[in-house]
């Protein structure tokens, strides 16, 4: 399916979402716990937003609670290794 995607995410601690592309931009607002990348990491009342063709991993060491927004799908790619 193919659309705008609205939704609240509960992540696990430890969670993770592998190498993916976000073919439009993302927006995230994080509502508890935290998210990180490459770029740094997203607390507890902080919003980001992602440019088209954005590509990350996402995790969340402690878990969090998100509401986000994109156009779906997401690409998921071959498996990036984070340093």
């Amino acid at each position: 399916q193919t659309g705008l995607l609205t939704a609240l995410f509960k992540w696990q601690p430890g969670s993770s979402l592998p190498f993916h592309e976000h073919p439009e931009i993302e927006q995230t607002y994080v509502l508890e716990g935290s998210l990180k990348d490459e770029e740094g990491e997203v607390t507890a009342g902080n919003y980001v937003w992602r440019p088209p063709k954005s590509r990350h991993v996402a995790t969340s060491p402690k878990g969090a609670l998100i509401l986000s927004f994109f156009l779906k799908p997401n690409i998921f790619l071959e498996e990036k290794v984070l340093d």
